[in-house]
């Protein structure tokens, strides 16, 4: 018997939006920093090979270590900055598919969009801007740019002879990471015409993605986090009974004779969904309807207050505070401006104190500053952009905030409590 599979009036209403071949955008979308390397067979759409060369980074794998909200928990089922990306992926897949969008590049500006998130979440990535501010080497820190420098200038994979290359990925997809934040209080968000320099954008939310992938990207980020992270807080009994209470209100105007207990993560994204997609329209825009949108905001606003500023965070927050500056103090110790390259020979010294620190910082300055030897990249095989002067005091600085930002969680403290052992 067959089955009639009737077709949703909202389904593939973006199709003559989504970036494929033929689009009036395409060619700068798929556009890169330089040619990529690749084979005759290769057989991948531009964007679902950047979707591999995140998927298999190590930045990518780092995620798992990395605060999502509670910090380094040792609790399995508690959300780490991969789960949050995942969730992320999901949920922009389901909506780029429905609407007719481009499902690869949906996918690649998902899971690469926290690459450069720091450890200890929006913790760390505040005692980051705090120490560039203090050492005049920029206006702040903020992930989404530091996502962007990540995939452009640090993060290598080897190529087909084993060379250590960056990863080179499209436009559409490095936009889509580095304009993914910033509220969603737009009445509908639309991408921009514009094909701008990516590093002249200097703030969060400042341009509005290149691509509507890039925009669902945006939207999907805050539908996952809010339900997750009250999921989270429910576990970690991190609500008194009154704001539950005060949740059970904002739940029930939701979903009309539900109970919390009742409600789980998936039941929040998939209305969330739902409504996006039967209220978005290339006219209109990406959007939810005025009482999701009002929902959307309630539910944020009072994560902020119940959740994210909770007193029990702020303790671990002091701890996080000590260990990144710590770091960045004691590794800027070795640098003189008047014999710059001893940092080098200083940090091979105090391996024996500090063998993973020094070990690992230098190796960091070998590779991607102009303190290593031709003989010694031509023998590790980085062809990769080297970024630092290391005769320059900000480059070295810049080099120890880079490094941090790139740590996970467990790596930073592992450090730390080398640096206080005896």
């Amino acid at each position: 018997m067959t089955q009639t599979v009737h077709k949703n009036k909202f389904e593939k209403t973006f199709k003559e939006d989504g970036m494929f071949k033929g689009h009036s955008k395409y060619i700068n979308a798929t556009s890169r920093l330089e040619d990529l390397y690749r084979k005759d067979e290769d057989i991948r759409h531009p964007f679902e090979r950047d979707y591999h060369r995140i998927l298999y980074s190590n930045a990518y794998r780092r995620l798992k270590h990395k605060t999502q909200v509670f910090f380094n928990t040792n609790n399995d089922h508690i959300c780490t900055r991969i789960e949050h990306v995942n969730h992320v992926s999901s949920v922009a897949e389901t909506i780029a598919e429905f609407l007719g969008l481009n499902p690869w590049l949906t996918r690649a500006i998902a899971v690469g969009h926290d690459l450069g998130h720091s450890p200890f979440g929006h913790t760390g990535e505040k005692i980051l801007s705090k120490i560039v501010r203090e050492h005049n080497l920029a206006k702040n820190f903020w992930h989404e740019k530091n996502s962007l420098r990540f995939i452009d200038k640090i993060e290598t994979m080897p190529d087909y002879e084993g060379f250590e290359r960056n990863l080179n990925l499209s436009y559409a997809v490095r936009d889509g990471i580095i304009c993914h934040c910033g509220e969603v209080d737009e009445a509908a968000l639309k991408p921009r015409s514009e094909f701008l320099d990516l590093e002249t954008i200097q703030s969060a939310n400042q341009f509005q993605s290149y691509t509507y992938e890039g925009c669902v990207v945006k939207i999907s980020d805050k539908i996952a986090y809010l339900g997750r992270d009250i999921e989270d807080a429910l576990s970690k009994k991190i609500l008194e009974e009154e704001q539950k209470e005060e949740l059970e209100g904002i739940i029930q105007n939701l979903f009309h004779h539900k109970k919390l207990k009742d409600i789980n993560t998936t039941s929040l994204v998939h209305l969330f969904i739902i409504d996006l997609c039967k209220n978005s329209n290339p006219d209109k825009g990406l959007c939810f309807s005025r009482e999701y949108f009002e929902i959307m905001k309630t539910i944020k606003k009072f994560n902020y207050q119940n959740i994210y500023s909770h007193p029990r965070l702020k303790t671990f927050e002091d701890y996080a505070s000590l260990i990144i500056n710590t770091i960045f103090n004691r590794l800027l110790s070795y640098y003189n401006e008047n014999k710059p390259l001893e940092c080098i020979k200083k940090l091979e010294l105090d391996e024996k104190f500090y063998p993973l620190l020094c070990e690992h910082f230098k190796e960091w300055l070998l590779k991607y500053s102009d303190a290593s030897t031709r003989e010694y990249r031509g023998a590790k095989k980085f062809i990769n952009h080297t970024i630092y002067d290391i005769k320059n005091p900000n480059d070295y600085k810049m080099a120890i905030v880079d490094f941090i930002s790139g740590m996970t969680d467990s790596f930073s403290i592992k450090m730390f409590n080398e640096l206080i052992a005896f």
